[in-house]
């Protein structure tokens, strides 16, 4: 640690390492365990975990890039085990949104990829290189980004879904489902990814079954979810999906029937 500059009033855990010439702010929080590669930045208002691996070039508890921000007292908060891989970039939160950006638990947040002040990203997401998360994005458990995918303000991405590569997103990516294109749009469901997380035959029939009134039904979405609701036995998978629905401000993509894989 001998060429990093620790402010003496960073609260440090147990067992932590700190490579050469990083920066670590006063008003900063390290869990047990927690590595910082070398020329990584930490500034004010950041609380980081147990266990997580920060790699050289990344930039954590940035100025919220709003042009009303006027230097508040806001948050950075990360949970336990992630991997925030070469200068990825995560900014805190504003006084007119959450007052934090936060991220939870076992996420990887790779190379370049930019999160915006008030963002909020659940646990066991992969967000992969160049991702652009703009002010009030989410981003829900187990989502997967693909590189260069672009988010607009206040996009919400469901949990385990799927957004392909250099996608451009408008609207609201509903759970469990493949997405892509630009502007983005629903392809099929992420099947590979409801497999690897251990999703059952029965429990991936009743979201075909679910997505397919959604959008192949004729009806508008309003309609198919008040279907859905009174004609679909209740499970776990039924009310992820309306919640989700009901919840959006932006409304969710729509489909298409030719998918481009980025």
């Amino acid at each position: 640690m001998s060429n990093a500059f620790i402010h003496p009033k960073a609260r440090i855990g147990n067992n932590v390492t700190v490579g050469p010439f990083s920066y670590i702010a006063e008003n900063v929080e390290i869990g047990d365990g927690t590595i910082i590669g070398p020329h990584v930045t930490i500034l004010d208002y950041v609380k980081l975990g147990r266990n997580n691996k920060i790699y050289p070039g990344a930039v954590l508890g940035s100025t919220p890039q709003d042009v009303g921000f006027a230097g508040e007292e806001t948050w950075l908060e990360i949970g336990d085990g992630n991997i925030i891989r070469e200068f990825a970039n995560m900014a805190r939160g504003t006084i007119h949104g959450r007052g934090k950006t936060v991220m939870g638990n076992n996420n990887m947040l790779m190379s370049y990829s930019h999160v915006a002040h008030d963002c909020v990203i659940g646990n066991g997401t992969v967000i992969i290189s160049y991702v652009g998360f703009a002010g009030f994005v989410e981003a829900n458990d187990y989502a997967t980004i693909g590189g260069k995918a672009v988010f607009h303000q206040f996009t919400r991405v469901g949990a385990y879904s799927m957004v392909s590569g250099a996608s451009a997103v408008r609207k609201d990516v509903p759970p469990y489902a493949l997405t892509g294109n630009n502007p983005v749009a629903f392809y099929k469901l992420n099947l590979v990814g409801l497999r690897r997380n251990g999703f059952t035959s029965e429990q991936i029939s009743r979201i075909e079954n679910i997505y397919r009134t959604l959008y192949d039904s004729g009806l508008n979405i309003s309609d198919a979810c008040e279907r859905i609701e009174r004609d679909f036995e209740e499970s776990d998978e039924k009310r992820t999906i309306l919640d989700f629905i009901k919840n959006s401000k932006r409304g969710i993509v729509p489909k298409i029937s030719r998918f481009i894989h980025g």
